[in-house]
């Protein structure tokens, strides 16, 4: 996967946003305001996804390319080396989770503007 079809992935979903909160290299994928994927625009080395912890300590079991999150909540996040190890398939599905679990926190109110787009 290369940064174009990583960002088109991202904003294909429903309510996502792409903002640079941090700086003018690091791309910050938001449903709702709500944080789901992160990457560096320029390197685009690595990606960091919302998983659950049991999840996430499989993942980094069973691929080299997984590692805890960088920068970031260790049991909540991972970094997933974009090194070409992982299907981009499987990414997919792991941002398509990473997408799901931000949404489950959503307001009421913030579901159902989601839920109309």
């Amino acid at each position: 996967m290369n940064i174009e079809s990583f960002r088109n992935f991202c904003m294909q979903m429903k309510g996502v946003t792409e903002e640079f909160p941090f700086d003018e290299n690091t791309m910050v994928y938001k449903v709702m305001g709500k944080m789901f994927a992160l990457t560096d625009l320029d390197l685009f080395t690595s990606v960091n996804l919302k998983v659950q912890p049991e999840v996430g300590a499989d993942l980094r079991e069973r691929f080299p390319a997984v590692q805890p999150g960088y920068h970031m909540n260790k049991m909540h996040w991972i970094t997933v080396e974009m090194d070409g190890s992982v299907p981009d398939r499987l990414l997919e599905e792991w941002i398509e989770e990473s997408y799901r679990l931000a949404t489950k926190t959503l307001t009421k109110s913030q579901k159902a503007i989601l839920d109309s787009l």
